[in-house]
């Protein structure tokens, strides 16, 4: 963990300036992506219809989530709008009230369902 490093744990990884996702694609990458490059974080309650039980993937097209198999445990579902772009990242964090806490100070959370 650097110093300029948040929160991390094995899904994520929360810099003052960007979120690493991990195992983000098919063949186990990451991916980087700033906060300047986020329109907004929403907060959802961890159900079948926000992505619960969605391993790795998508499901409409639209929102893809990165692999965590242990996803049905977590309680929040986080979706990342991406500026500019008709897709979105779903993703989960192993402790989602200090990632809530961290992106309230970033100004990124613009709704909360949870």
């Amino acid at each position: 963990m650097t110093k300029d490093t948040l929160y991390s744990d094995s899904l994520v990884e929360i810099k003052s300036d960007s979120i690493l996702f991990r195992r983000y694609s098919f063949f186990e990458r990451d991916r980087l992506v700033l906060f300047s490059d986020i329109e907004k974080i929403v907060v959802k309650k961890a159900t079948i219809w926000n992505g619960k039980f969605r391993f790795h993937g998508t499901g409409d097209f639209k929102t893809w989530f990165p692999k965590d198999f242990q996803r049905y445990k977590r309680d929040k579902i986080f979706v990342a709008y991406i500026r500019y772009k008709w897709w979105r990242i779903g993703f989960t964090v192993e402790d989602s009230d200090t990632a809530i806490k961290i992106f309230q100070e970033k100004g990124l959370i613009k709704e909360s369902f949870a």
